[in-house]
């Protein structure tokens, strides 16, 4: 059961000191700051209104992920958290805030898709500044106390590979599904038993999906975190060190949050940790596609339960593929008096007996030994279903 926790009590947080001034992708009037090789600044651009934009002032020669953020209180002052967001963009990120600097109201989630649409936009636009220059294949977004909330409405858009949530929790238990569409990894950074999102984010941590990666780190900071603190404190170091292994692929920063070892196991920060290992090299050496045996799929779909209450359930199926895929259909046997509905990461079509998910848009296209996953939510029981699969 989740404490009780009104949005008034997160949009309520005091916004930390706000930076002034910043004309379209141009060095604003604050010095370049941050702990990372590329000294970031702030600035806005004309096309995209309502936000405040961080990036180094000389940018990197690889291509920068992406980290959308919404601030504490949805304040739409883009420069609340301006030390914390140039930690993060000094280690070469594009990290674009909801508000103007200095900017007045509120926010809503759409504005993080404005963010995410506006970066795609410019790194294919040849006269923009950043084209080519943006990573957009690898985009986070975040959010601190009602900014979060505002996170976790955006986290299913396809182009999220990660999420982070800062001093927040869902407030309504009627927002679960959110937590159960949820399939990138999830990092929470909240700030002890003193922090008023404290229960609302362990009751969310408790509601994650089955093997979904997350960490959970507390500070006892209380609330207000570290933000105005230089290059945002401790809690700047740890959002950038968290986008560097996520979105960068840096093992030696995933360190920081994976195993009973890990870089902040054992400090002031209490460490809990969710299906987390540090993977591959991020560029290993392609391997020959494999030839499917005579009469084998080109791939296999694994199909699991991962809710189940009293009037329904929710599904979650692993597609894997054998041979490169360019697109997928699995094919799901349900059990008798159960239905099928809502699916997400995927097209459902039929809703008992024998229904199929094809692949959405982003995801048909998976290499040989690699795997992409989808959901859906149903009335009855879910456990005893059958799932095959078969290229498109």
């Amino acid at each position: 059961m989740r404490r009780p926790l009104v949005r008034a009590a997160l949009t309520a947080v005091v916004s930390l000191a706000a930076l002034l001034g910043a004309s379209a992708l141009s060095p604003a009037s604050a010095a370049p700051g941050g702990s990372g090789p590329y000294p970031a600044d702030h600035a806005t651009a004309a096309s995209l209104p309502n936000h405040t934009i961080y990036r180094p002032t000389s940018l990197p020669a690889a291509p920068m992920p992406v980290v959308v953020w919404s601030n504490g209180a949805c304040s739409a002052d883009g420069t609340s958290a301006a030390n914390f967001l140039r930690e993060i963009a000094s280690h070469g990120f594009l990290v674009i805030s909801n508000g103007n600097p200095g900017g007045s109201g509120s926010s809503t989630s759409a504005w993080l898709t404005q963010s995410m649409d506006w970066a795609v936009a410019e790194n294919a636009r040849p006269q923009s500044a950043l084209y080519h220059r943006l990573d957009t294949s690898k985009i986070g977004v975040a959010g601190f106390s009602c900014g979060g909330i505002e996170a976790y409405a955006v986290s299913n858009d396809p182009r999220v590979t990660t999420t982070a949530i800062f001093s927040s929790g869902l407030l309504n238990d009627a927002d679960d599904y959110q937590l159960r569409r949820l399939d990138h990894p999830i990092g929470y950074f909240i700030g002890g038993p003193s922090d008023i999102a404290y229960p609302n984010a362990i009751d969310d941590w408790g509601k994650l999906p089955a093997g979904l990666p997350a960490f959970m780190g507390n500070l006892d900071v209380g609330h207000g975190g570290t933000y105005s603190q230089t290059n945002g404190g401790e809690f700047g170091r740890a959002a950038q060190l968290w986008f560097r292994w996520q979105l960068q692929g840096e093992t030696a920063a995933g360190r920081t949050f994976v195993g009973p070892d890990c870089g902040l196991c054992g400090t002031a920060w209490r460490v809990q940790q969710k299906n987390l290992t540090l993977g591959v090299d991020p560029t290993p050496t392609p391997s020959p596609t494999p030839t499917p045996t005579p009469g084998t799929s080109a791939c296999t779909a694994s199909y699991s339960v991962t809710s189940q209450w009293g009037g329904g359930y929710v599904a979650s199926v692993t597609v894997a593929a054998r041979t490169s895929l360019e697109g997928w259909v699995v094919r799901v046997t349900l059990p008798d008096g159960a239905t099928a509905a809502q699916a997400w990461n995927g097209t459902l079509t039929g809703s008992r007996g024998t229904v199929s998910v094809t692949n959405a848009a982003w995801n048909g296209r998976v290499p040989a030994g690699q795997s992409t996953t989808f959901g859906f939510q149903g009335t009855g029981t879910g456990a005893g279903a059958v799932a095959t699969c078969e290229a498109a």
